[in-house]
């Protein structure tokens, strides 16, 4: 699967990565301008492309993971899980049976339209994603995988490694963690989800190897900066401008 974050809290770009045949994408709350105004109706322009939509919330706590829920998101990603107990807490508050998340019949359940099932339905179809981008997390890696309800681990490569870079005491590399990250993942039978800025780099080849299947790659703003320029490259050849 391959996916990309959205940091332009827009529609049309939603639109056209549907048009394009991408498979998921996440409105990056986390580090872009989003407001619940804007995630609610590029919530609903990923649905009518038929794009999985789900959002980087900023915050890991209920109210957050509610609206996104609420708006139509499909699945959260939570960044910074360090910790099995807040793993256990993040699947708490997306699900309603066994767990905490506050009952509403908006977007994410179709308006109440499956009847008694509708309860059912959100919490078979949500899906609740772990970023790993703590150093901290390698020491309850195998717990918080196996938490009931978290569904897949991202790997936050960028994250880790300045946490990991930042340690006193020794620590493993970047790829010892990654590969840590991953196998404790297929031991409690979850998939991971890679984040690389080009699939055509040495960073996805090695990742691809590992076992990874769901890429998100790059965003919305890295796709327009790499056609902006590209056409100014063409533009200065065919000018002929140095």
């Amino acid at each position: 699967m391959i996916g990309t974050f959205l940091q332009i809290p827009a529609t049309k770009n939603a639109e056209v990565l549907g048009t394009d045949g991408f498979d998921f994408v996440v409105l990056d709350e986390e580090h872009a301008p989003w407001t619940r105004t804007t995630l609610d109706t590029a919530l609903l322009a990923a649905r009518a492309f038929h794009t999985a939509g789900l959002v980087r919330i900023a915050r890991p706590d209920a109210s957050s993971v509610l609206s996104a829920l609420d708006d139509g998101a499909i699945g959260i990603v939570v960044p910074h899980v360090d910790t099995a107990t807040k793993a256990r807490s993040v699947a708490s508050w997306a699900r309603y049976h066994g767990g905490t998340r506050g009952a509403f019949t908006g977007r994410g359940g179709d308006y109440g339209s499956r009847g008694e099932n509708n309860r059912k339905f959100c919490d078979e179809t949500t899906t609740v994603i772990c970023m790993i981008e703590d150093r901290q997390a390698l020491n309850e890696i195998d717990e918080i995988a196996a938490v009931d309800g978290v569904d897949a681990l991202l790997l936050g490569q960028g994250d880790l490694a300045l946490s990991l870079s930042n340690s006193l005491t020794p620590v493993p590399s970047l790829h010892e963690a990654v590969e840590m990250i991953v196998a404790a993942a297929e031991r409690a039978n979850k998939p991971v989800v890679g984040a690389v800025r080009s699939m055509m780099g040495d960073e996805a080849k090695w990742l691809l190897d590992l076992g990874v299947r769901a890429m998100v790659v790059g965003s919305d703003l890295s796709f327009m900066r790499q056609a902006a320029g590209a056409a100014q490259r063409a533009f200065k050849t065919a000018m002929k401008i140095p």
